[in-house]
């Protein structure tokens, strides 16, 4: 199998923000694709598996990784630009890493036709948990500065913040947008009792489509399974029509 590395990719500017497109030889028929939502490129063992079955990996800069909604208006918009472009389909499978999560879930909810399935690993749900440290995990001063700046507040604000993605993941279940979920049970950092599992809660109470790999012992890296293939065989089996 070929690294991301060694297929040829567009790199543009879209907005004013740094883009990309990495695209095989051989295209899916459907149009089949996946955008990094943060940290284009980490752990890329399922873009691989994708770009081997087929599928385009793209990604699009963000202003921050702590989930500005502004980040959503302009993926939108690179989301059509792509669809209408590049023969992409107008749906594609947001890769959410760790903030990576928070920007797909945000996205999912502000857009939800524009996405076909969610794929979420050891995802930041509840900032109360994650950067802030109100839980679980311990506290990192300077993840916490940069959260508050990036979002324009100050620490006493966040308990009445209501932009969390758990504040807007109902919006994901009713459209029943389906989700495979990668997860470490001893990750420190984004606990999953206190993020994933929440989205798990309701996907389960709602009957809403939701697959999980639980991996016994992982702290939050690495992302993933040894082996892709679980994880995009399910993504291509929760695929919704368009």
């Amino acid at each position: 199998m070929k690294t991301l590395e060694e297929y040829e990719r567009e790199r543009f500017e879209f907005e004013g923000r740094r883009a990309e497109l990495v695209c095989p030889e051989k295209r899916d028929a459907q149009g089949r694709w996946a955008i990094y939502t943060e940290y284009f490129g980490a752990f890329p063992g399922v873009a691989e598996a994708l770009l081997e079955r087929g599928w385009c990996i793209a990604r699009l800069e963000n202003s921050s990784r702590w989930g500005r909604w502004e980040d959503q208006a302009v993926r939108m918009r690179y989301v059509d630009f792509l669809a209408r472009t590049k023969g992409l389909s107008p749906r594609c499978v947001p890769i959410g890493m760790s903030c990576g999560g928070l920007h797909a879930v945000k996205f999912a909810a502000y857009c939800p036709n524009r996405v076909a399935a969610l794929y979420l690993d050891a995802p930041v749900i509840n900032l109360l948990s994650c950067p802030m440290a109100y839980g679980r995990k311990a506290r990192d001063e300077a993840m916490v500065r940069e959260c508050l700046a990036a979002l324009n507040m100050e620490e006493k604000d966040i308990l009445s913040y209501r932009e969390h993605p758990l504040d807007v993941m109902h919006i994901l279940v009713k459209h029943k947008i389906p989700v495979v979920m990668v997860y470490g049970d001893a990750d420190p950092v984004v606990p999953y009792a206190e993020n994933g599992a929440l989205l798990e809660r309701a996907y389960k109470a709602a009957g809403a489509p939701f697959v999980s790999f639980c991996k016994p012992g992982c702290a939050h890296h690495p992302h993933g399974l040894a082996d892709p293939t679980p994880i995009v065989t399910a993504l291509e089996a929760a695929l919704q029509p368009v």
